[in-house]
């Protein structure tokens, strides 16, 4: 999310057609305004896109899920174990609850 003068905008890889109504007025509402990455552009929005590519190979493709409630326990694990289990490069080799404490 950007902010430019003021106005925040919102990067999406939906465009017009696929954006209900209801997003459209509640962004409008706050000031956001919906911008839609180019098609076949995905370096667009690089963060999101990393993001849903190791969410589906890490755990989405590992399981059949039986219901909602499965999904958000088996999420909720992944996450965590993510922030406090695996060291990040980016974060000096610590993980990012570590490195959160040094912050604080």
């Amino acid at each position: 999310m950007a902010i430019t003068s003021q106005r925040l905008i919102f990067p999406t890889c939906y465009g017009p057609e696929y954006v209900s109504g209801t997003l459209m007025e509640w962004a409008e509402n706050r000031g956001i305004a919906l911008a839609c990455i180019q098609p076949g552009k995905p370096q667009q929005n690089a963060y999101v896109e990393r993001c849903n590519r190791t969410v589906r190979h890490e755990w989405l493709d590992l399981y059949i899920f039986e219901s909602i409630e499965e999904v958000q326990q088996i999420a909720t694990a992944w996450l965590w174990s993510c922030n406090n289990e695996h060291p990040n490069m980016g974060n000096g080799g610590m993980t990012p609850a570590q490195k959160l404490k040094m912050a604080a």
